[in-house]
């Protein structure tokens, strides 16, 4: 779908890959509407919704907004990420992970969907993560959010096959943003992390939608490892061995 002239709404539209895409798309000739829970900068020439998406309930007040504007292209990019062992993470932390990485992109994807096949057109596109396709230790919980979003776009694009409506899954590796706190650096750095630019990767999002793409895994050779690991994770659990001790050494360094 050409970006030129279409209404496109990003959730997590100022931060740190949302920023880039917003005017990226902006200067493609779409119209952004932006998604954030932080207040608009003074004379952005777009709309822009206020809310958290850390609750079903805020996620319903969004949505509704959202339908007014009648976009025709929704990226589902807002994600947090935590890096730690699975028992230290608070079960307050990990349901709003759920919240914002995966049901709040399938609500407001339900919200949308009527209105878009009523048009015959639309284009969902659901950013999900390498972690996703290859589940690292330690990011056990962000992991199997991100599985879900990939699953998610499968079975959605199945079942509107034939409504003019596309379905994108786009798999960052790592993007240095403000989500990477100290100790993800610091793996990072140790085990020789590819790490990517915010602007690499939403310029790569914004071609996907306008090639009509299906699936899009970014950079090489995590890419690579997506269709080893599909076929062979024992062979994956081994390659990473060292990387995940590495983490643990990392967290237990600060206890």
């Amino acid at each position: 779908m050409r970006l030129s002239g279409k209404k496109v709404a990003i959730t997590g539209g100022r931060g740190g890959i949302g920023s880039h895409i917003t005017q990226m798309a902006f200067k493609r000739g779409a119209m952004p509407i932006v998604i954030d829970r932080s207040a608009p900068p003074a004379g952005v020439p777009w709309p822009h919704i206020q809310g958290d998406l850390s609750s079903v309930e805020s996620v319903g007040r969004i949505a509704q907004q959202l339908a007014e504007l009648k976009p025709d292209i929704l990226i589902n990019l807002a994600g947090i990420q935590y890096f730690g062992l699975l028992e230290e993470q608070s079960p307050q932390q990990i349901a709003t992970m759920y919240q914002v990485n995966l049901i709040s992109p399938v609500l407001l994807t339900q919200a949308l969907l009527p209105m878009m096949k009523a048009r015959g057109s639309g284009h969902i596109v659901n950013v999900g993560s390498i972690f996703g396709s290859i589940p690292f230790a330690h990011f056990v919980a962000y992991s199997s959010t991100k599985a879900g979003i990939k699953g998610f776009s499968q079975a959605l694009r199945r079942e509107l096959a034939g409504s003019g409506i596309q379905v994108t899954h786009v798999a960052p590796r790592a993007v240095k943003t403000p989500l990477n706190n100290e100790k993800i650096l610091a793996l990072a750095s140790r085990t020789r992390m590819n790490m990517d630019a915010p602007s690499h990767v939403a310029t790569r999002m914004l071609d996907a939608i306008e090639q009509d793409r299906k699936d899009v895994y970014i950079g090489f050779p995590e890419s690579f490892f997506v269709r080893v690991n599909a076929l062979l994770p024992q062979m994956v659990d081994n390659a990473l061995a060292k990387n995940d001790r590495i983490a643990r050494e990392i967290l237990t360094a600060s206890l």
